[in-house]
């Protein structure tokens, strides 16, 4: 039940198709896919001697965000038209100092983030986490895991739930993936497991090197996503999000798996082998206090720059980004699992068949994998330069921009694979990534024709009246006889920029006049290689201008008000 405006009324899940019954929205794939991955891990467990009633994909979406004042908020309208800052100067003081991350959350929004829990609860969303995130003025909320399609539901929620208790406390939230230019962009991990009514499918216990089951499922995801790198990729791909990807707080555009130091050795032990006799231990956390206890150290371990963890019991994919629904990701993850895990069960059929015990067979499959595994297995700094070389020698995939990742939804293999599962028909695919295309054009259309808007109406006025100004008091220095060179040079300078800006700004309208074709595939591309690039071009003189204009002539908020100001 959701109130508001002087009325009540039911939010009921529901699906949407067409007249010809194709599937119009997310939630008829994802229970498509949430059925071929039940029907598969039964079919594998039942080889393990399991007999479950189902199999749920399970998931526990994080929610990164920003809050800002609304008045900041309507007084910029490249916020209010697109959600992020098309310009906007780096503050002096930005998240250098990492004092934000973790801190004391400030007074009015904890009031806000605990009014959002409430609401939350009396909707059936268990939000388990708050707390501060690592730029000034970002923050983050996560739930406890529940079954995908529940999940799905509750995310939707939680960002409208959000947006709209936000505004009580005179804030806005911005679920743009990268609202502010040189601070961290804000992305939406999902962490991503599968059950059966009593066990998680991706819990190692405490000797994993032993759990032939889970050493079975794990290596099905991770031959999964070396196989679909590009369908992984794609599901994570829109305008928003490459802002995002592959700047420092997020994966790079390359998809690999973390899996550890313990899971790592326990591959690598039967790859030597055919067989895994230890698995690495935690042990203790010594904190040097005797009023301190040792605390029991997990023998896994996290790597925040990796696109594809795994975490303890699950893996958590960290290239989504906070806007985006969470659904067509996990209708992805699930696919391509249920059909990794399918090659593998026909595969361990066959070898039981042929008489090899359960424990000999599923190892020689792993070594049978581990070419793929140590292909795609990374588990250092995904950041570094390094890597990228790294990866390139691999030939793992890097689709750095949504217009190189979105043509391989449509591949003749992957059109093939979802139609094997009967989670989407070619036409159902197709569909979504047309959408897709036409939805990057016309997001990327509407920030360059507001960032012309912007410069033309507001920012050139201002500097043209700061250059008036700064004309008339040279003027008069000159007229009293008084040393005019501060004044000139100042002078010189913001009409040297006056200038740039003139030339830069033509250059933008220009292009926002010429769409790219007809195709929608020829204007995104437009958008890609010609707006984008002279939007950068504006911006990076509007920046420098704000540095010099004065504030009672600048006209729009500025980073130092929005990120700081609670």
């Amino acid at each position: 039940m959701r109130t508001g405006g002087g009325a009540s009324y039911l939010a009921i899940p529901t699906a949407f198709l067409s007249w010809t019954g194709e599937a119009l929205d997310h939630k008829i794939p994802l229970l498509r896919s949430i059925a071929a991955l039940d029907v598969q891990a039964r079919r594998a467990l039942r080889l393990f001697g399991v007999e479950a009633t189902h199999v749920r994909a399970t998931l526990g979406p994080e929610q990164e965000f920003f809050l800002i004042d609304e008045e900041f908020y309507y007084r910029r309208p490249d916020l209010v038209l697109t959600g992020r800052t098309l310009l906007g100067a780096k503050p002096p003081r930005g998240q250098e100092l990492e004092d934000h991350y973790f801190g004391s959350i400030p007074e009015r929004v904890l009031q806000c983030m605990t009014e959002v829990e409430r609401e939350l609860y009396r909707l059936g969303v268990p939000l388990k986490t708050r707390h501060n995130e690592v730029a000034p003025g970002q923050f983050e909320m996560a739930p406890i895991y529940e079954n995908a399609n529940l999940a799905a539901d509750h995310q939707q929620l939680t960002m409208t739930v959000l947006r709209n208790v936000a505004r009580k406390y005179g804030l806005v939230a911005l679920l743009h993936e990268k609202p502010f230019a040189g601070v961290n962009g804000s992305g939406k991990h999902l962490n991503w497991s599968f059950a059966t009514e009593s066990a998680n499918l991706l819990e190692p216990g405490d000797n994993p090197h032993d759990n032939l089951q889970f050493l079975f499922f794990c290596t099905a995801v991770v031959a999964a996503v070396e196989a679909h790198q590009d369908l992984i990729r794609a599901s994570v791909a829109y305008a928003g999000n490459d802002h995002r990807l592959g700047a420092n707080e997020a994966p790079p555009a390359i998809m690999s798996v973390f899996l550890g130091d313990q899971l790592l050795d326990i591959y690598e032990q039967i790859e030597r082998s055919g067989n895994a006799t230890s698995s690495k231990q935690g042990g203790f956390l010594g904190l040097g206090s005797p009023v301190l206890p040792n605390l029991p150290k997990h023998a896994g371990d996290r790597n925040r720059t990796s696109p594809f963890a795994f975490t303890g019991n699950k893996f958590e994919f960290r290239a989504l980004g906070a806007s985006q629904s969470i659904s067509f990701p996990a209708t992805v993850l699930n696919t391509i699992v249920a059909a990794s895990i399918d090659e593998m069960a026909t595969a361990l059929e066959q070898r039981l068949r042929d008489g090899s015990s359960l424990e000999e067979a599923v190892r020689q499959l792993i070594v049978e994998r581990m070419p793929a595994i140590k292909r795609i297995v990374f588990n250092g700094d995904n950041y570094s330069e390094a890597w990228h070389q790294e990866a390139e020698r691999r030939g793992l995939l890097n689709l750095r921009t949504t217009l190189d990742a979105l043509p391989r939804l449509t591949t003749p293999e992957n059109l093939a694979l979802f139609e094997k599962y009967g989670v989407l028909s070619p036409r159902e695919l197709e569909s979504r990534a047309e959408v897709l295309f036409d939805q990057y054009f016309k997001t990327v259309n509407i920030e360059g024709e507001t960032t012309a808007e912007i410069v033309r109406t507001q920012v050139l006025p201002a500097a043209l009246r700061h250059l008036d100004e700064l004309g008339r008091i040279a003027e008069r220095n000159k007229e009293l006889g008084l040393d005019a060179t501060g004044t000139l040079d100042a002078l010189r300078e913001v009409n040297g920029l006056v200038n740039e800006l003139s030339v830069a700004l033509k250059s933008l309208v220009d292009q926002n006049a010429e769409l790219g074709g007809e195709t929608v595939q020829s204007k995104a591309h437009h958008m890609r290689d010609h707006i984008i690039p002279a939007m950068r071009a504006v911006r990076d003189v509007v920046d420098r201008l704000e540095k010099v204009l004065p504030d009672d002539l600048w006209p729009l908020p500025r980073y130092r008000d929005m990120l700081f100001i609670k």
